[in-house]
């Protein structure tokens, strides 16, 4: 295995440029997930990475190796694409050997690996199989167990669920969870749901429009995202938005005026403090709750409901804050029956919410993990 770095990667298709610049260093025996919206260059740079396109400008290095010009086949590389890619005509042993048997390997070394791939992925029983014959989860672990048997330094995958039905997701991608665990591969992963982005990454690579938002692990991606695209792309139900504005900012936090949470001063520091400049304030969904009588600390705030959804196991309210028109969801645990056009009294900690500058997006830093909140004065 080896590790992978990227340096000001570039690529452009005639005057439409679509990466601008990527630097990025996997380490060895990481699972990096690429996310992103459509159309954010995550294929297309796993695509260099791999070699089927070339780069504009910039270097790929794998291990201690730039590999920036070589061949795909001289990158020592794996992919497992969207589409399994499999030879309808031939068996499943035969779909995993037979890249092998294009190496000149010996016949005893291709049936070790093909046999310790089929025992990884539990599909000893379909080696005489032919594709046609498979499950589209069955298909992709052979898609998957062609990439094994190569022994690669780098697996690279581009959005190989997409195929699979909902339940089959959930299935092949904690197959794929311990596969990394028993291999100790470096993998990267390309996928437009964020969902499997933080279930399985050590990394998350956050692209939009050809660059880097952010790059950090599902939980500081979730907790601190660095501007207001990550914060909404990261996290379902998105997060909610608020606007308002910076009243003032020292260094005991920002006061802010935002509709429906009136005058509130935040444990944060402002990126760019101008004072009557707008802001954003952010809240997740589930970091609303219902308020309590004994509350005393938090923001207050009421919920106009236009109507709930409830699963048995959580409830979805949707509706607006009150003298606020910006539409809002709140994600509440277990069921809770709530009927619409009600009326909910709703609280929030103070170090639960984020702000962001209204021209820039960037989020504004964390001061300290909890504090009271009070109209400025």
């Amino acid at each position: 295995m080896a590790g992978l770095r990227l340096n000001d990667v570039r690529k452009s298709f005639g005057h439409l440029g679509i990466l601008h610049g990527i630097d990025l260093d996997v380490n060895e025996g990481e699972f990096v997930v690429l996310v992103g919206p459509s159309g954010c260059g995550k294929s297309t740079l796993l695509r260099l990475i791999a070699g089927l396109e070339s780069v504009t400008g910039g270097r790929v290095l794998i291990g201690d190796k730039d590999v920036t010009q070589a061949a795909p086949g001289e990158r020592e590389i794996a992919m497992v694409f969207q589409s399994y890619a499999l030879y309808p005509h031939m068996t499943v042993a035969k779909n995993l050997s037979f890249g092998l048997e294009n190496l000149k390997m010996t016949r005893a070394e291709i049936d070790a690996r093909v046999m310790e791939a089929a025992r990884m992925l539990a599909i000893e029983p379909l080696l005489e199989r032919r594709p046609k014959q498979l499950s589209g989860g069955q298909r992709q672990r052979v898609a998957i167990g062609r990439a094994i048997v190569r022994n690669p330094k780098l697996f690279l995958f581009d959005e190989p669920l997409s195929n699979l039905d909902a339940a089959l997701r959930v299935q092949t991608r904690g197959e794929i969870s311990r596969l990394h665990k028993r291999l100790g591969a470096t993998m990267i992963y390309v996928t437009h749901d964020q969902i499997e982005a933080m279930t399985m990454a050590d990394r998350i690579v956050v692209l939009n429009a050809g660059r880097v938002e952010q790059i950090g692990t599902p939980l500081e991606l979730f907790e601190t995202p660095a501007n207001r695209f990550v914060a909404g792309f990261i996290g379902s139900p998105q997060m909610n938005f608020f606007e308002g504005d910076l009243l003032s900012c020292g260094p005991g936090g920002v006061a802010l005026q935002v509709p429906g949470f009136g005058a509130l001063n935040l444990p944060l520091e402002a990126p760019d403090p101008r004072i009557g400049e707008p802001v954003t304030l952010g809240v997740r969904p589930s970091h609303f709750r219902l308020a309590r009588e004994s509350d005393r600390d938090g923001l207050r705030v009421r919920f106009h409901v236009d109507y709930a959804e409830s699963i048995g196991t959580e409830t979805y309210v949707y509706g607006t804050v009150e003298s606020s028109d910006t539409a809002a969801i709140v994600h509440l645990p277990d069921h809770v029956a709530i009927a619409d056009r009600s009326i909910l009294e709703l609280a929030v900690e103070p170090y639960r919410v984020h702000v962001f500058d209204g021209h820039t997006g960037t989020a504004f830093a964390r001061l300290k993990a909890d504090a009271p909140v009070a109209a400025p004065a």
